[in-house]
Formats: C-alpha cells, structure tokens, sequence
C-alpha cells in the first residue's frame, strides 16, 4: 500500500505539527530539559554515579519530548491527551530497577534509581510548559542529593558500607588482633577474604556503619601494631 506523509490523517500532518512545535515553544522547552537534566546528572558525575550527566539530560529530554507528542499525536480532538506521558512512569521505573544492585550484606543505587525518577518528572514538567515548578524540581533534587546526604553522615544518622582491607606479615595474628577491634567496637566481623601477594599478606572485610563508627574502627586498626597497613575503600555507587 502507497500512502504518502501528505495523505495521513490529522496529527501525523507535518505542517499541523510543526504549527505546534512552534505555538507551544516545544524547542524552549526540550532546551530547558536538557538544561535542568545536565544539571542534575553533573552532580551525579562529580559523585562518580553510574547515571551522570548525558543519562540524566537525555531522561529529562526524552520525558519533555513525550509529553509534547503525547498531546500532538491524540489531535486536538482526541479524548486522552496524556496517554502517551502516563507511560513514562513505567519505563523509568524499568530503567532504574537495572541501577539497583543487591548483594548478600548491602543494597546499592537507591538513591541513583529514585534520581532518575525525579529527574523524569522535572523533565515532563518542561515538556507541559510548567518551567517554573521545573527549575524549583531540579534545584530542589540537587539540594536533596548534595546537601542531604552529608548532613545524614555529619549527624551520624546513615550507615553506609565500606571496605577494609589490612596488609601485614602474619596472617593469623592480623585476624586476631582486627577481630579484638571489633568486638571492642560492637561490630561483627564477616565475610572475610584473605590473600597472599608475594611476601604481604592481606585480610579484607566489609563493615556496614555509621561515620563514627568507621572513624573509631580505623583509628583502633591503625593502632595495631600486627597491621603494616590499613585501607579503605568506598564504592561510589553506594548512596
């Protein structure tokens, strides 16, 4: 069947959506997107999350430019215009589900997931015109992961998890002397991994607890004199 772009019924029109597109500003808007978007993501970037700043902008202009076609593909008469935006909920839920990692002591990419969310709603507030409630959404995400997150861990109120691995030359008396150290700082000591590199012989363990904690932990470790060497290691995707 031979139909031309010319012969297909109303909102498929090209001059009738490009009439549109201009009426409604629809390039402002995607421009402010991806504005809000970038912005958003570069806070991710500098956090080293895995959703920085080209997969924010891009969600925060891609929910704006569905929630434009959403009302230009019903027509004018169309009954539910926002049928096409109602389904960007959905797959931005998809799409965070594949940030959060689950394992058998911890939970990670929360905090990314629900970013990510937002970020879809600020950018389907661009794409509906509301550019006011879209630049107080993102200012207010930014705050929210920026300033938020370090105030929990001033205060003591989060746990977050952190790796510690300690270097020295006698395996045994290492765990002995790091399990002595937990247990006068009333954590337990699991999931243990030991190795041998040439002459150095490693122990490492992750430790879900607060700042404090970790802070008392630490100093305790690096008082032993058993431990040559203590690290710490903090996977940047934990929120």
């Amino acid at each position: 069947m031979n139909m031309s772009l010319a012969a297909l019924p109303g909102p498929f029109e090209f001059d009738k959506l490009q009439q549109v597109v201009v009426a409604n500003g629809a390039i402002f808007r995607l421009l402010l997107a991806c504005v809000l978007g970038g912005a958003i993501g570069l806070e991710r970037e500098l956090k080293r999350k895995s959703a920085g700043v080209r997969t924010n902008l891009l969600i925060c202009m891609g929910s704006a430019f569905f929630t434009l076609l959403s009302g230009v593909l019903a027509g004018e008469g169309g009954s539910n215009k926002g049928q096409v935006a109602s389904n960007i909920v959905q797959g931005i839920g998809f799409l965070g589900a594949g940030l959060i990692l689950h394992n058998r002591s911890r939970v990670s990419g929360l905090a990314s997931a629900a970013s990510i969310w937002v970020v879809a709603s600020v950018g389907m507030a661009c794409g509906a015109g509301l550019y006011a409630a879209a630049a107080v959404g993102a200012v207010l995400v930014i705050a929210a992961l920026a300033v938020v997150g370090l105030l929990e861990q001033w205060a003591n109120m989060k746990a977050y998890p952190v790796t510690y691995e300690a270097r020295g030359r006698d395996q045994p008396t290492m765990l002995h002397t790091i399990l002595e150290a937990m247990d006068r700082t009333g954590q337990r000591f699991t999931d243990i991994q030991t190795d041998v590199i040439g002459d150095v012989q490693r122990v490492t363990f992750p430790l879900a607890a607060t700042r404090r904690q970790h802070e008392r932990l630490t100093t305790e470790l690096r008082s032993q004199p058993e431990i040559a060497q203590l690290l710490t290691f903090r996977d940047p995707e934990d929120d």
